[in-house]
């Protein structure tokens, strides 16, 4: 008895689900109203049952005047669900598919913001970053006037100092782990990625300091040649940082670099 129940009531929700008006919706053969509730649902802003109209749609749009529409509507449908991935390769299907549009600009610049907002934070892995910055960078060279363009320059430069503050944290995680050679590479990576940083000067400074302590820890045969590179690196931050915050500690490094190089050549 119980079991018939049960059974009675498992088919009875299937029954209501089978009634429920985004089931009834995607079960319509009329294409054109089907198009009508997507739409409906989308100005609704019910992002999820859109997208699954829309979804349904797009194999059966093709050569149809509202094909555009539907795979643009369906591309933000994935970027309001902060389904950022998809909304950004949808994005760019559309605007390779009909780079006549008038969607088209804004298409690419949503490809391209679609990817900034899947960045990770600065602490993870940057690919994202990257990819965002090229996708980004390739919209303002194709649309140099566009509406968007200010933005998406503000938006360059706010991705280039996440990758800026991940370079410079993975330097000072190299030197606080002591891994000394692999800080120094860097800081390296650094100056020549970020030669205007407002962290140069503190860089410049854990560079020559990690290269010390590179020298020190080195074998016989490789530390004249080590600390004679401390010596350059100090040279550098004394040459362009007169002035430096660091500099009493950089000229003791300095002072021992000199007394182990003299041990060193008797």
């Amino acid at each position: 008895m119980k079991k018939n129940v049960l059974r009675l009531f498992v088919v009875g929700l299937i029954w209501l689900a089978s009634c429920s008006p985004l089931t009834r919706v995607l079960k319509n053969p009329d294409i054109n109203e089907k198009y009508q509730f997507a739409l409906e649902f989308y100005e609704n802003e019910d992002y999820y049952r859109a997208g699954l109209v829309f979804e349904d749609l797009l194999p059966n749009m093709a050569g149809k005047a509202e094909a555009e529409n539907v795979q643009f509507y369906y591309s933000y449908c994935q970027y309001y669900q902060n389904q950022f991935d998809l909304a950004a390769y949808y994005f760019k299907q559309f605007y390779d598919t009909y780079r006549r549009s008038d969607f088209a600009e804004e298409a690419l610049y949503m490809h391209a913001y679609s990817n900034y907002k899947a960045t990770p934070d600065y602490n993870l892995d940057q690919s994202n970053t990257t990819k965002a910055i090229e996708t980004m960078q390739d919209f303002m060279n194709r649309f140099p006037k566009s509406s968007y363009f200010e933005k998406a320059g503000s938006i360059i430069n706010e991705l280039r100092g996440l990758l800026e503050k991940k370079a410079y944290s993975i330097a000072k995680q190299y030197h606080r782990l002591r891994r000394y050679q692999a800080a120094v590479i860097a800081c390296d990576n650094f100056q020549k990625d970020f030669p205007d940083s407002e962290l140069k000067e503190e860089v410049s400074f854990i560079k020559m300091e990690a290269q010390y302590e590179y020298a020190k820890a080195s074998i016989y045969t490789m530390k004249i040649e080590r600390y004679e590179e401390t010596m350059e690196y100090y040279y550098y931050l004394v040459d362009r940082y007169p002035n430096s915050e660091y500099m009493k500690m950089a000229e003791s490094y300095f002072k021992n670099t000199q007394r182990e190089l003299y041990d060193l050549n008797p």
